[in-house]
Order: structure tokens, then C-alpha cells, then sequence
């Protein structure tokens, strides 16, 4: 069965959007213009922060708990994106899960190269438990880039043998950014937003002279084992889908908990479209309901 909606969605993508293979200063302005198209949730409340030194936005939906806390690595290659531009989605899926969201604005490349938006991110979730939220309250959330970003602050977490937040969900995640997996080829064709050549030149932007294959670089490609529980979701027309297998296969038999979740036909990152698409607005509130299940 035909759905008019989706059909509207994909085309509108096709048709055009950011090249994220074009230079990240052209590029930015452009990414930002998308997302003020998207309408924010009017309840929705905004302040300005910042967390180990990493700029922030705090965003608030009504009712949500003030001592339960979604910190949002949002996506853009690691090149574009800002906490603004991601502030809707953040809030939505704060509101869904009851906790305040809060969006980093870790730096970006390639002015700040690779491990710099690791770094910030861990830096931001250390200054959440220092000033005194219990990592037991504390839940990561990150799309595309930010969904890498994300289990790569767990890898570093664990490494330093420090508390793990409660949870994490990973929405389309980049997480091999060797540029290998076998979907960004067979999947080339069916997916309207993402090329292989915008993602490899967002790999040298961030990477610069590192290795690709480094964890905190490509986790999907690494032991992802002593991890909090996870969510994955990811569209089947994605040529990151590879991502979230690899992530799913590594994850559970080293005894991660890990949910994987094929939404068919549904593109990159589907969840920032949940004010017009009831599929995306349904995994919201189940990616939401997962995090609330898992936090204290």
C-alpha cells in the first residue's frame, strides 16, 4: 500500500538538499536554513548553557523531570549542525522520554579535527555528574554523526572505568567512517538524502591524518562490550544501514543489551520529520518510552 505522505517525503529529499561534499563554510548556512524550516513545538522552553566548557541549549517540554537528563549529540558529518538547528528534535524526544534535553554544540571540523567532538562530549557528560545528576539519570541520544559521536563517548567512558549513563539511543548512526560498509554502494541507489562521496569528504574533514578505523573514530568497527543498554533505529533505504548491523552484531554477543530496529522504507534519520510522519512520530515515543524505561 502506497503511503502519500512517505511518497512526499522522499521526493522533497531527491529533489534536493545540502551537499554535505561541498566546502563546510558554503555548507553550514545552507544545513541551518533546512532546519528553520522544520516547525518547534511552541511549549517547548530554550536556555542557553554550557557543560565542561562545551557550549549548550537546554531544551524543556512541560512537565519533564529536572534530575533526568538526554544529552543530544545532534548530526551533520561532524562538518555542520548546530544545537539550534537540532533543538525540536531534542525536545520532542525529551518530552517523550520525560527528562531535559540538553543539545551539545561540540566543535566541529575541520577546524577541530578528530578526537575534538569526542572529547567535548565526554567533557560535557562529566560536568552533568560533577554537578551532581547521577549517571543512573543520565541517558545519550545522537543522530547520524552524533549517533557515532555517542557510542564513541561510551567506549570512552568505559576505557576510564568511569559510571555509565543509563542508556543510549542511536538514531541512523555514522559509525564506520572507513567509507567500507557494504550499504553505502547497495544502497546507493534507494537512498534520497546521503552520498558516499559526501560522507568520505566528511570523514577527511574530521579525520584529517587519523586512522579511520580508529574506535572512537568508526566504534561500529570495535568490541562493544561492558556498554548500558542500547536502541538503534535506522531506515531500511539508508546506505548507512550497515552501521547499525555492525553496531547490533558486535554489541549483543559480547553481552551488550541491544534493540536494533529496521523501519521500512523510512530515510535517514526519519525522526526529525515526526510533525508530518506518523512512523517517525511513533519511533519517537518508543525510542522515548525505551530511555525512560532504563533511567532511575
Amino acid at each position: 500500500m502506497s503511503d502519500p505522505v512517505l511518497e512526499q517525503l522522499i521526493t522533497g529529499l531527491r529533489e534536493g538538499g545540502p551537499d554535505l561534499a561541498a566546502d563546510p563554510q558554503t555548507l553550514r548556512p545552507e544545513y541551518e536554513a533546512l532546519f528553520a524550516t522544520m516547525p518547534v513545538a511552541e511549549d517547548l522552553a530554550f536556555a542557553e548553557t554550557e557543560l565542561g566548557g562545551v557550549p549548550a541549549l537546554r531544551v524543556a517540554a512541560p512537565g519533564v523531570a529536572d534530575d533526568k537528563v538526554l544529552l543530544y549529540l545532534h548530526g551533520g558529518g561532524y562538518v555542520v549542525g548546530t544545537a539550534n538547528g537540532y533543538r525540536g528534535l531534542a525536545g520532542e524526544l525529551g518530552r517523550a522520554s520525560g527528562m531535559t534535553a540538553v543539545v551539545l554544540d561540540y566543535r566541529l571540523a575541520p577546524e577541530h579535527r578528530f578526537p575534538a567532538a569526542v572529547d567535548d562530549a565526554v567533557a560535557a557528560y562529566r560536568a552533568l555528574v560533577a554537578g551532581g545528576t547521577s549517571p543512573a539519570n543520565i541517558v545519550l541520544a545522537g543522530d547520524s554523526a552524533g549517533g557515532g559521536l555517542a557510542l564513541a563517548t561510551l567506549l570512552k567512558l568505559r576505557d576510564a572505568g568511569e559510571a555509565m549513563p543509563a542508556a543510549a539511543l542511536l538514531i541512523s548512526p555514522w559509525a564506520d567512517l572507513t567509507g567500507k560498509a557494504g550499504s553505502i554502494d547497495a544502497k546507493a541507489a534507494e537512498d534520497p538524502s546521503l552520498t558516499k562521496e559526501g560522507l568520505l569528504a566528511c570523514a577527511a574533514h574530521y579525520l584529517g591524518d587519523a586512522d579511520p578505523a580508529d574506535p572512537l573514530a568508526s566504534p561500529a568497527l570495535t568490541n562493544l562490550y561492558g556498554l548500558p543498554p542500547l536502541l538503534v533505529q535506522v531506515g531500511s533505504v539508508e546506505i548507512l544501514l550497515d552501521d547499525s548491523l555492525a553496531i547490533a552484531n558486535s554489541a549483543g554477543p559480547r553481552g551488550t543489551m541491544v534493540r536494533l530496529e529496521v523501519h521500512p522504507g523510512l530515510p535517514h534519520v526519519f525522526h526529525a520529520f515526526h510533525f508530518m510522519l506518523p512512523q517517525a512520530k511513533a519511533a519517537l515515543d518508543e525510542a522515548g518510552a525505551f530511555l525512560a524505561s532504563h533511567a532511575k
